[in-house]
């Protein structure tokens, strides 16, 4: 059968590096992007190379009707058999206490509440069965004190989705799994107003080095394969030993 996979965050970092691994492997693919489209057409056209398809939806996945218009873009290709829910951000970096409210309701719209309504349009395009693998981060169970402690809880709020949603759907077929990166060379750091914080919490990390966008995105394709059949409801740690 013909894998057709939706990345969400499909323009850059990690949600990139997952569409060139899985197109690598054969995956159809359909990406949603949030506003870059030179750097979304960039990634399609590399996606192609390997003989695959790939449609381009942008939208805000904030607003539930472009949560729509992605599925129902996707829908024309095919059978949907897997989705990442990778688009993230976290927009801030200081204490809690001074971080604006309307960039915590912003974090945790875009990270939590548009994860779990992705999820939700997923099941229900998933009819034949199939794979999520929800991005989370290290930082879920790590609490980011002064940094991003908003972005965190909302991370935490994603593992539980994972686990709950796992449980809910298994019987029909549906895997649902995460991976929960830690510090990864993505533009991440720098859109969050602190271009400098790899280069400086890297050394930090166990294994000596921030991590790769490649090695999340093989651990995503691992996940939405068939090499892992018994697996779900599991967040997978990719974080150099943080």
């Amino acid at each position: 059968m013909r894998r057709l996979t939706v990345v969400t965050g499909g323009s850059r970092g990690i949600g990139a590096a997952t569409a060139l691994r899985l197109a690598a492997g054969g995956h159809d693919l359909v990406l949603g992007y949030a506003r870059d489209d030179e750097a979304a057409q960039a990634v399609a056209r590399r996606t192609r190379a390997s003989g695959v398809s790939c449609r381009l939806v942008r939208g805000d996945l904030t607003q539930d009707e472009h949560i729509d218009a992605l599925f129902e873009a996707a829908a024309l290709d095919g059978q949907v058999t897997g989705v990442v829910n990778s688009a993230g951000a976290t927009l801030h970096v200081g204490d809690l206490a001074d971080t604006p409210a309307e960039v915590v309701r912003r974090v945790v719209d875009l990270n939590l509440t548009a994860a779990i309504l992705v999820a939700r349009r997923a099941v229900r395009q998933l009819v034949g069965g199939g794979a999520i693998v929800n991005v989370s981060s290290a930082a879920a169970t790590l609490g980011a004190a002064h940094e991003y402690v908003h972005y965190a809880a909302a991370k935490a709020g994603v593992d539980a989705l994972t686990r709950g949603l796992a449980v809910e759907v298994a019987a029909r077929g549906i895997r649902v799994n995460g991976v929960a990166p830690g510090i990864v060379r993505t533009g991440i750091h720098a859109a969050a107003g602190d271009p400098g914080r790899l280069e400086r919490v890297a050394p930090t990390v166990p294994m000596g080095r921030a991590g790769a966008p490649e090695e999340v995105a093989e651990a995503i394709a691992w996940l939405l394969g068939d090499e892992c059949p018994y697996a779900t409801g599991a967040t997978l740690r990719v974080a150099g030993g943080r």
